[in-house]
């Protein structure tokens, strides 16, 4: 069985508890899934981040933290499978986590063991205090795929070396599922400057940084753009940014569906605000993302600061998106051409769940600061 067949959806600890996860947050996380209809909306992968672990026993063996998780990692994963759910955990290819907890190096099989153990679905594999060269890079993240693969458990298996490497190149050959392209992103749409480096914003990641990346994904391979930050609104403990603004938060929702890419939620969704739950639930624009063709969205026109792009769809229907980068409203449009099609087409609009009608040679809108209008189109008979 291939995994990872479409992009993987599910939320990550991360962004808003950062060190502070616990038992007790996974399982309101699971609870909230169900209630608030993330669920239904097709997020399955609950993944706990770094700061899990409370050390390794007499035998070699990680354990988790007994503060945070009391009842173990066994009962936390049984409680998120009965939910329907599918349970993930953090590890690094190097001998110490990002945040200095034990990692895997040379701690692989019997890591992967343990995880397989305690009914892990998904592993998100940093890559902290490694030997930072490509041929270390694609030794460790092959070993950890093998070892997984020897459990006989089915793991989805996130490469997460940042793009230092380019694993776009390498990464489905060594095992790996998806894999990062970036370094972290921050909740804010320009770069943010923090202590002489830089956390790169919504715009710098999804229009630049996945520049030619397209032909490198699809079904159990996917590029990897870094966490949603939909609904963070400049709350998180472990990233940089003020925030964005609701248009921003679609705009970038609806960039990340166009691109293939994984749709791992960073917010509080035990919290989650209307307008957050909104744009996270959108299924008509999930379904653009899950697209079993799997083809990645790419830029075919750009006209000053608005941009149109097309992801081709299962069945022949065709997702359009137009962006609109500057800073006050603008018009902006797209020409079949430009799209590589012809004749009439039914457009449906995503954001305002409506259609537009047959649509012939071009298609314009008014587009806010910031903002998009996405567009599904059918050939019309």
């Amino acid at each position: 069985m291939t995994l990872a067949q479409t992009p993987p959806m599910g939320w990550n600890s991360w962004n808003m508890f950062g060190a502070g996860v616990s038992a007790a947050i996974i399982r309101q996380t699971a609870d909230a899934f169900v209630a608030s209809g993330l669920q239904d909306a097709g997020y399955k992968y609950i993944v706990i981040d770094d700061h899990w672990h409370g050390g390794r026993d007499g035998n070699g063996r990680l354990f988790p933290d007994p503060q945070k998780f009391p009842e173990g990692m066994k009962a936390l994963a049984d409680y998120v499978h009965a939910q329907g759910l599918k349970f993930g955990i953090y590890s690094d290819a190097g001998p110490q986590t990002c945040g200095g907890r034990p990692a895997s190096q040379d701690f692989e099989e019997i890591d992967a063991q343990t995880f397989a153990e305690w009914g892990i679905d998904y592993l998100k594999y940093d890559w902290c205090h490694a030997e930072d060269t490509r041929a270390n890079a694609e030794y460790r993240y092959r070993r950890m795929a093998e070892a997984l693969k020897a459990t006989g458990r089915a793991v989805v298996f996130s490469i997460c070396e940042w793009g230092h490497h380019r694993p776009w190149l390498w990464g489905a050959n060594v095992g790996g599922n998806l894999w990062r392209t970036t370094g972290d992103i921050a909740d804010s749409w320009r770069d943010v400057y923090v202590n002489g480096g830089v956390l790169h914003g919504i715009e710098s990641i999804g229009f630049e940084q996945q520049r030619g990346l397209a032909p490198y994904a699809g079904p159990g391979h996917w590029n990897d753009p870094d966490m949603l930050v939909v609904g963070l609104r400049g709350s998180s403990r472990e990233i940089a940014g003020a925030g964005c603004t609701d248009t921003e938060y679609r705009t970038h929702f609806s960039l990340w569906c166009l691109l293939a890419a994984p749709l791992m939620i960073g917010c509080d969704v035990t919290n989650m605000d209307l307008v957050t739950q909104d744009i996270l639930t959108n299924r008509e624009l999930i379904a653009v993302n899950q697209d079993v063709l799997g083809w990645q969205g790419y830029r075919v026109a750009r006209h000053g600061f608005t941009e149109a792009w097309k992801k081709v769809l299962d069945g022949g229907d065709v997702a359009v998106a137009l962006f609109n980068r500057g800073d006050k409203r603008q018009a902006a449009r797209v020409h079949w051409s430009d799209l590589e099609i012809g004749g009439a087409w039914q457009a449906r609009d995503l954001w305002a769940h409506r259609d537009l009608g047959p649509l012939r040679e071009e298609f314009s809108a008014e587009v806010p600061a910031h903002g998009c209008v996405v567009l599904r189109l059918s050939l019309v008979d």
